[in-house]
């Protein structure tokens, strides 16, 4: 590892542990920082919490898992949009240029309010289910058109707009006003059902899929210079496509089918993190998994305090913030060239 990524992975580091230690302090409940940390310390095996049962619930089952979720989904994002625009050859490729996002809402709705399930099935689960499905449809309409990367990126436009499609539908159909609002706000991403045992299936697969992606590192480099080049140096191509593009669409089921659809986290970090490491992805992927953890982090404690009582929607904030630093690195690039 050189010096330099150490450092940025070091400092990246230090800001996340930062980050969560001052947004896990931070909501409306009147708790002060030290009681607070007293109670994560008490669950983590150091000492006794001071706080009321109640209190330190809102503490350790809201509060952090919360926090926690949102660096774990900012990390997936980032990942999975640097290996998409890589792998794709194209810099508006995002995370859901695959048709997943478009997919979950019509799982997530299917099971809300259409009752599809029985009531054993949960949202996000149903989510995870219509995420995959849309994959799979794009994985096959794809490989009929003749699996190019192009057809590939046709395909995701096309599925994304059959299920938006039908969500639409369903929604409008089936779904009365306060049904509606609900899933309405889980579409635009929230966290607020964040819990434990999404922490742990969240940081798995963002584990797994990071060290996939890491371990074909190189592959993904000579992808940047197109097929025929990778091709060149010995990469098999469609075996590796296929690979990294199933391994970045069961991150981003998992992530959408938790939180919701978080847009421009995927579209704008890999490329503001290039503008420091470089494209070689052994770097830029550890450093932008590190930049959107920490950036959905704050993201997230802005969308929950901001208009206190009340909640922003993730993806509301991630727009409103993307959407001029897309611009910016937009008119950066122009500038160069």
């Amino acid at each position: 590892m050189s010096t330099r990524l150490l450092l940025m992975t070091g400092g990246g580091l230090v800001a996340l542990l930062a980050s969560v230690a001052v947004a896990v302090t931070i909501g409306p409940a009147d708790i002060s920082t030290g009681d607070v940390w007293a109670s994560v310390a008490a669950h983590l095996g150091f000492g006794d919490s001071t706080l009321a049962p109640l209190r330190d619930g809102i503490v350790w089952n809201l509060r952090m898992p919360r926090t926690l979720l949102a660096a774990v989904c900012g990390a997936g994002l980032a990942v999975c949009g640097a290996v998409m625009q890589s792998l794709l050859r194209n810099p508006l490729a995002d995370p859901f240029v695959l048709g997943v996002s478009s997919g979950a809402s019509t799982g997530a709705v299917a099971v809300v309010v259409l009752g599809v399930g029985g009531g054993a099935v949960s949202l996000s689960a149903g989510a995870f289910l219509g995420a995959l499905l849309s994959f799979v449809l794009v994985l096959l309409l794809s490989h009929i058109l003749g699996d190019s990367v192009d057809r590939v990126v046709l395909s995701g436009v096309a599925v994304m707009q059959l299920f938006s499609a039908l969500t639409s539908f369903i929604v409008l159909t089936s779904a009365d006003a306060e049904t509606t609002r609900g899933v309405l706000f889980w579409m635009l991403g929230s966290l607020t059902s964040a819990d434990w045992d999404q922490v742990l299936l969240c940081t798995v697969a963002l584990a797994v899929v990071l060290l996939v992606c890491l371990g074909h590192a190189r592959t993904l480099d000579a992808f940047a210079f197109g097929e025929e080049t990778a091709a060149s140096l010995g990469v098999r191509v469609a075996r590796t496509r296929l690979i990294l593009l199933c391994v970045t669409a069961l991150l981003t089921a998992a992530l959408v089918s938790c939180a919701g659809a978080i847009g421009f986290v995927g579209l704008v970090l890999p490329h503001a993190t290039r503008a420091l490491t470089g494209s070689g992805h052994a770097r830029l992927l550890p450093v932008t998994a590190l930049t959107g953890a920490v950036f959905m982090v704050w993201v997230d404690t802005v969308a929950r305090t901001v208009l206190d009582p009340q909640e922003v929607p993730v993806g509301v904030v991630t727009s409103l913030i993307g959407v001029p630093a897309f611009v910016a690195v937009l008119y950066r690039g122009r500038r160069r060239v």
